[in-house]
This record gives structure tokens, C-alpha cells and sequence, in this order.
């Protein structure tokens, strides 16, 4: 059996996966350019992939392939329809993330609620030394008690987030883009509803034509000038242009992101522009990236071939 690992880095150099060695014979990679996609697949027969884009122009001529194991729970790189007619099994990894991304959900609300880098900056720039009192409390701050937290998504990751904000006193509301979820742990609410009411909005949602520009001019319009807005989703859930100008014009207070719509941040993305930390927090997509998380995807990319090969199905994307 011959494996090939595409993008070893996006596993981390951290992590020993040597255990795929397991099956048989493994190509490992760091990374792999595009135009080099056809030929290192070539004669596997089984690929992991994270964002390598496997479609007919570059895994069309790899006559032995059975198995492709996304190492990521998105699997939008894959020709999903082309592998169903040559009979490739496509898998991906699920729940790995979902302590950590709830975990860096409320790192980035509470570090934008309480201003963190501002109170950082005063002591570390000698402006404490000075201070004739034992505190500093300015500028002014709130707290996640009693405030409400909308949520839009409410899969594994939601439904943690929704969890740990209610430990912390919120009342929490929730919007079902795709109109399917029925739950009744939360309170399901109407989109108008969830803008006008939430102080902390948290995106979880795929991407789909119903989440992609869902928060946009309109929608950022219609929320309070105090809200905080993070998305830990995809990025193209956010009109990143719209969300510029509510951010620049005090329509929202503040905004937390981990994706963007194109990644690395484009040159011209105007969000880059802000450089008030209180105002807008980037982090490079990597609210999934914990050690512990990125072992348990690998795990789960290893129990996935391992079930493939004993003719068992485990989360099977397509057959």
C-alpha cells in the first residue's frame, strides 16, 4: 500500500505522524505546489490532503487510488462528483477542534470586551509608575454576565460555545441558517432578532450560499454600536469590506477574526488598515491549531484509513 502525505506542515513539525507508516509504504511533504500534485500521486493508493486542491487535472492519472483522507473537516479542494464516478472514497476529520476553537471564541471576546492591549501597553509603557491611584479602569469596560450571546451555527462548535457562555451568565440565542435546526436547548430566534439583540455574535456556520455574505452591509446595520462580532467560521461569511466600514464608523464596536476571505491576508484587504487592536483582533487561522487538536486530526485521519482498509465505513464524505 503506498501513501502520500501532501502538507505534512499543515499538521504541524510538532507532531510525530510517522504512525501512517502503519499501512505501508508513505511519501511524506511538507508542502506541494499545485502543478507537482499529479505527479507525487501518482502511484498511491491512498492521499492526504488538507487544502491541495484533487480534481481530474491532478489526480486524474492516478490509476491505484482508493482513499482520500482530508486532514481538516472542510473538504472544498476535493471534485467531490469526480470521485464518486471513479470510485475514490473521500473522508474527513471530525470534532478534533472543538474544545479549542471554543476555547480561542471567548479568548478573543474577552480580550476585546476588556481592552486588554490597552491596559498591557499603560503598565508596560511606565504610565502605571505613575499612576497617583492603585488602579486604572479607562477607557471603561464591560462584562459577559447578563449580556446576550448570539450564535449562528450551532453544530459541535456552537453548541460548546453556547455551553461555556452560558457558565458565564449569558443568555444565549441562536440562528438556523439553514432553516434544519430544531433544537430547543437554545432559543431559536429569526435573523432581524439575532442582530438587534446580541452583544457578542459568534459565527460556527459552514460556508454555503445561505452563510456566504451573511453578515454584510445590511445585516452589520442592524446590530448594536456596541457589539462585538467573531467569526471562527469561514471567512467569506464576512463582507470583509462592509465590515470595514461598520469598524471605521462605530456601526459595531469590535470585531474578532480567525479567516479571512483569502488566506494568507491579501495586500489589499482593507481590514488590514486597522491597526486598533481594541477595535479589530486577526489571528492567522489558527483557532483549530492546538497541539491537542492537530494530534486528535491526525488520529483521526489514521482511524479513518484503518476502518477504510477492514471495509468499514467512518466518516465517509462520498462513496
Amino acid at each position: 500500500m503506498k501513501l502520500v502525505v501532501l502538507e505534512k506542515a499543515s499538521l504541524g513539525s510538532d507532531l510525530d505522524i510517522t504512525f501512517f507508516d502503519d499501512f505501508g509504504e508513505v511519501a511524506y511533504y511538507d508542502s506541494t505546489p499545485v502543478e507537482e500534485i499529479a505527479e507525487r500521486v501518482a502511484d498511491a493508493d491512498i492521499v492526504i490532503a488538507n487544502k491541495a486542491p484533487l480534481n481530474e487535472s491532478t489526480i486524474g492519472c492516478a490509476p491505484n487510488l482508493k482513499l482520500i483522507c482530508e486532514s481538516a473537516t472542510g473538504y472544498n479542494n476535493i471534485d467531490l462528483e469526480y470521485c464518486k464516478a471513479h470510485d475514490i472514497r473521500v473522508t474527513n476529520a471530525v470534532g478534533y477542534s472543538t474544545p479549542i476553537v471554543a476555547q480561542h471564541t471567548f479568548a478573543m471576546a474577552l480580550y476585546l470586551m476588556e481592552k486588554l492591549p490597552v491596559y498591557d501597553t499603560y503598565v508596560k509603557n511606565g504610565e502605571y509608575e505613575k499612576c497617583p491611584i492603585f488602579t486604572c479602569f479607562e477607557p471603561f469596560f464591560t462584562e459577559l454576565e447578563g449580556k446576550t450571546w448570539g450564535i449562528i451555527g450551532l453544530g459541535n462548535i456552537g453548541r460548546k460555545v453556547a455551553e461555556i457562555a452560558k457558565v458565564f451568565g449569558c443568555r444565549v440565542i441562536f440562528y438556523s441558517a439553514s432553516g434544519n435546526n430544531t433544537t430547543t436547548d437554545y432559543e431559536r430566534v429569526d435573523f432581524d432578532t439575532l442582530l438587534a439583540k446580541s452583544d457578542i455574535l459568534s459565527l460556527h456556520c459552514p460556508l454555503t450560499d445561505r452563510t456566504q455574505n451573511i453578515i454584510n452591509a445590511e445585516a452589520l446595520a442592524k446590530m448594536k454600536r456596541t457589539a462585538i462580532l467573531i467569526n471562527v467560521a469561514r471567512g467569506p461569511v464576512v463582507d470583509e469590506q462592509a465590515l470595514y466600514d461598520a469598524l471605521m464608523t462605530g456601526e459595531i464596536a469590535a470585531a474578532g477574526l480567525d479567516v479571512l476571505g483569502k488566506e494568507p491576508i491579501a495586500a489589499d484587504n482593507p481590514l488590514g488598515k486597522i491597526k486598533d487592536s481594541t477595535k479589530l483582533l486577526i489571528t492567522p487561522h489558527m483557532a483549530w491549531a492546538s497541539h491537542e487538536a492537530r494530534e486528535r486530526c491526525a488520529r483521526e485521519v489514521y482511524k479513518n484509513i484503518e476502518s477504510f482498509l477492514a471495509g468499514e465505513e467512518r466518516n465517509i464524505v462520498t462513496n
